[in-house]
């Protein structure tokens, strides 16, 4: 089963604890008045291809502490003056529509936690704090990382979690769950952010088992770097485009978008060498152009989300 809870109740307060963990234990704390009992991270996620996907080494962290009265306490650094108190069941009953008072950023845990509550996870409710390190301007899905944590972090701190020899079938239960109450999501991604090893991507099989497959790019000489466009998004697919005509010139190897669908990133596969050349390139082209460059973000291949100790 999990830690005993109070394990993370120094978390906020503990030098060599990971920046983020500290981060999300002390927000907690200060939205709601008491420290956690387990913080969760799970990394953000990324496709390679068909049916195969990847963690990546950018967490979102999910710190939690269990109630008993039946009321969720969301809060979240990004969204400072939007924390809200809510009822696991809203007057008239468990259907599925929001109460008025759910900001928006909150809608989706909120959901997830009535789902979660309904399985018989967390039915005495949750004091909830989600602290991400990347915005969805980073150009990665930041949804999939964040319900994970969170599923994670509530199962963990009502005693709903299996660990050890177990820790693969606990996951795969809270993972038929997320897809459940959060059907719109990206399944595949979900499975990175659960089961994904360092140095390895997920082959995933409709039929049979995800595979572990490597995909380590330092190991080759190669850099995997996260390439995001600004600007309007009717601008992206146009920015991104050139934005990858530059890298190529420069020496890239191969790019491909991250989610299932075109955004405003693209991850770019590049020799080590030629990394200030393919940035220089393509911030060079916008500069001349009088357009912001876009972001670049190196990608460490992860492994899967795990609790703060």
């Amino acid at each position: 089963m999990s830690a005993v809870a109070g394990d993370a109740q120094d978390l906020a307060r503990r030098a060599t604890a990971d920046p983020l963990f500290r981060l999300a234990a002390y927000a907690l704390e200060a939205a709601h008045g008491r420290p956690p009992a387990a913080v969760w991270s799970a990394p953000h996620a990324f496709h390679l291809g068909p049916g195969l996907v990847a963690a990546a080494g950018w967490p979102v962290a999910a710190a939690a502490a269990p109630r008993t009265d039946g009321l969720v306490r969301l809060s979240s650094l990004s969204h400072p003056a939007h924390s809200c108190d809510l009822p696991l069941e809203p007057a008239g009953g468990g259907g599925s529509g929001l109460p008025d008072a759910v900001p928006d950023w909150a809608a989706r845990p909120y959901r997830l936690l009535r789902a979660l509550a309904r399985a018989g996870y967390g039915t005495g409710g949750t004091d909830l704090h989600v602290q991400g390190s990347l915005t969805p301007a980073a150009g990665l899905a930041t949804e999939e990382p964040a319900d994970c944590a969170i599923a994670l972090a509530v199962a963990d701190v009502h005693g709903a979690y299996a660990d050890g020899a177990h820790a693969d079938e606990a996951r795969e239960e809270l993972a038929r769950l997320i897809d459940a109450a959060l059907p719109g999501g990206d399944r595949a991604l979900r499975r990175a952010v659960l089961f994904a090893r360092p140095g390895r991507a997920l082959l995933l099989d409709p039929a049979g088992p995800a595979r572990s497959v490597a995909f380590d790019p330092p190991a080759s000489g190669a850099r995997l770097v996260l390439m995001a466009v600004r600007g309007e998004p009717s601008e992206w697919a146009g920015e991104l485009g050139r934005a990858l005509e530059c890298a190529r010139r420069a020496g890239a190897l191969s790019a491909w978008p991250p989610g299932e669908r075109p955004g405003r990133s693209a991850l770019v596969l590049l020799p080590q060498d030629r990394v200030p050349a393919v940035r220089a390139g393509v911030a060079a082209d916008f500069r001349d152009r009088g357009r912001p460059v876009p972001r670049f973000l190196n990608i460490a291949v992860a492994g899967a989300a795990r609790r703060a100790e």
